[in-house]
């Protein structure tokens, strides 16, 4: 499930450091039940030793937007939408209960007021998606040199492992949300960029971590579980960080 929130502030202007994905996370847990919360927050779904919260958001989406460099912030004029996506209907229930209630919510010094809430309609079924990514896609290994220092490194699309870790990433969601079950195979699937290049990748700092992703057009090859498990929960890594929304075009 999918949902859409229009929001405009006070003014008509937002202004948020460029960095923002935390600040975004904190109002979505901040705006949750506490059980609601406590359960995303603490617990999620578990596969081995891996844990998912298995929901993920947009960037703030916003045709009017400008970059402040000398303050490291962006200016966003007129109305937002920020998308949010879930596996499981309890957390956008409950967020949406909350803002309907409340009204208005804070990002950061902002005062904002809602506008609307609109749940998106089911996408028809198809065996191959055109997707938009409007939120980065992330995706990893942890590496150790000779000397034993631990070191992050990122895929690009246009490496197989980029498809790889996606492919591996999906199967432990589905894993972690329906239980030991049987789940087809992905034989015949594929991940492949269609218009992606270096200016869409994205170097985003999260809480003081240096994180890259990657925006940019996809078509999408997947079992209708898998694709469903993508579209609502992300692609790849950090999902409830604002890292991997898909749009299909």
């Amino acid at each position: 499930m999918r949902i859409a929130i229009t929001f405009e502030c006070k003014d008509s202007k937002l202004i948020l450091p460029i960095h923002y994905n935390h600040i975004v996370q904190s109002f979505i847990y901040r705006s949750l039940d506490d059980m609601t919360a406590k359960f995303f927050h603490e617990k999620g779904y578990k596969f081995k030793k891996r844990r998912f919260t298995l929901f993920t958001f947009s960037r703030l989406l916003c045709r009017k937007r400008k970059i402040i460099p000398n303050k490291k912030e962006i200016l966003l004029n007129g109305e937002i939408v920020l998308k949010l996506g879930a596996v499981d209907t309890k957390l956008l229930e409950s967020l949406a209960t909350y803002l309907v209630k409340q009204g208005e919510f804070r990002l950061k010094q902002n005062i904002c007021y809602l506008k609307s809430i609109e749940v998106e309609m089911p996408i028809p079924k198809s065996s191959i998606y055109k997707v938009k990514v409007i939120s980065p896609i992330t995706t990893y290994s942890t590496l150790y040199g000779p000397n034993g220092k631990r070191k992050t490194y990122y895929y690009t699309p246009f490496e197989k492992e980029f498809q790889e870790k996606l492919f591996d990433n999906l199967t432990r969601k589905l894993k972690a949300y329906l239980g030991e079950i049987e789940i087809p195979e992905l034989s015949d699937s594929y991940i492949k960029p269609v218009k992606v290049s270096k200016r869409n990748e994205a170097i985003i700092n999260f809480k003081g971590f240096w994180i890259k992703g990657w925006s940019g057009i996809y078509e999408i090859k997947l079992p209708q579980l898998y694709f469903d498990m993508a579209y609502n929960a992300g692609l790849g890594s950090k999902n409830s960080q604002g890292f991997g929304m898909i749009e299909v075009i």
